[in-house]
Order: C-alpha cells, then sequence, then structure tokens
C-alpha cells in the first residue's frame, strides 16, 4: 500500500447536511433503507424464480416472495408506529446485490450452475437483511419501539430460516449437479 492509500483511508468524511445526529435519526434512516431494498427485492425475485431450473429452488424463491410482500407490510406498520411516513430511500447495498445477482444470471447457462448461482446471490442477500434487522431490533431495544421491535424480530427469524432452506437445497443435491454439469 503507498502512502497516497493510507492517506485516503484515514480521510476524515465530512457530514451531509442531513446527517443523523440522534440515534432516531438514524433508525429512521435505515428504516427507509430496508424499505427500499424489501420493495425492490419484491421485483426481483420473480425474476430469479423464472430463470431457476430447480423445483425446490423455484418453491423456495416464490415462497420468499410472498414473504417479502409480508415484510414490506410490517415496515409499513413500523413507520405508523413511531409516527412517520412510509418513505423508501434507496438502499446502495442491495441495489448492488441485486445487480450482482443480474449479472450471475447473464454469465450462466439456465440449469444447475445458474441454480447454484442464484442461490448465491440469494444468501448474500439474505445475510444483508439479517445484519439489517438485527441492528434495527437493537436500535428499537434501545429506543423503545415495542411494535417496530417485534416486528423486525420476526422477520429477522424469518430471513435465516430462508437462509438455511437455502443452504440445504444447495447441500442436498443442486451444487454437486452443478459440478458435474
Amino acid at each position: 500500500m503507498d502512502s497516497t492509500t493510507k492517506k485516503a483511508g484515514t480521510k476524515k468524511i465530512p457530514a451531509k447536511k442531513q446527517a443523523a445526529k440522534q440515534l432516531q435519526d438514524l433508525f429512521e434512516d435505515s428504516l427507509k433503507d430496508i424499505y427500499w431494498a424489501e420493495k425492490a427485492l419484491s421485483k426481483a425475485l420473480p425474476k430469479m424464480a423464472k430463470n431457476a431450473t430447480s423445483p425446490k429452488l423455484k418453491k423456495a424463491i416464490t415462497d420468499h416472495l410472498a414473504q417479502t410482500v409480508e415484510h414490506i407490510s410490517r415496515l409499513e406498520t413500523c413507520f405508523e408506529a413511531i409516527d412517520k411516513k412510509a418513505v423508501a430511500k434507496k438502499c446502495d447495498a442491495m441495489a448492488g446485490l441485486l445487480l450482482e445477482g443480474q449479472g450471475i444470471m447473464e454469465d450462466t447457462e439456465p440449469g444447475p450452475v445458474r441454480d447454484a448461482g442464484i442461490i448465491a446471490a440469494s444468501q448474500k442477500v439474505e445475510h444483508y437483511e439479517i445484519a439489517t434487522y438485527g441492528t434495527l431490533a437493537a436500535f428499537a431495544k434501545v429506543l423503545g419501539h415495542k411494535v417496530p421491535l417485534k416486528h423486525f424480530l420476526k422477520t429477522l427469524e424469518e430471513e435465516k430460516n430462508c437462509d438455511l432452506l437455502l443452504t440445504s437445497i444447495a447441500d442436498t443435491e443442486l451444487n454437486t449437479n452443478a459440478m458435474e454439469n
């Protein structure tokens, strides 16, 4: 690493004019972020299901779409519970993950290899959601937001279960089939 890289890595980043000043501000900003993320995911999941060939994977994606619609509804309830309008703010992380998933589908032929890629991309999304809902639950607990906390914990459990299901689908046969292709 040269001295220019070292300096760039230690440079202080100035806060934007509208930067969060309190935990409540960060909480609300994070809520807007995941709201956008879930809405974007609800549009991407049907494309993933259409491009998957494994019946188990297609079902898992379709089932998760129904859950994602429920997650969006829960988030709207969370906004209501804190007396805020449900507003989405573009989530750069989810936008990048969905773009990566799109690229994987474009770079693979239909079949087990593409299915393995769809699972890999899906698990990255799940891990992002797990991290986000875990953080939001921690913020809600400290801030005393009981209704959002309940919803975040329920959604967090569902995201973890989806991740485990994807691992199971990959481990049982899909990755082996992709290797043999």
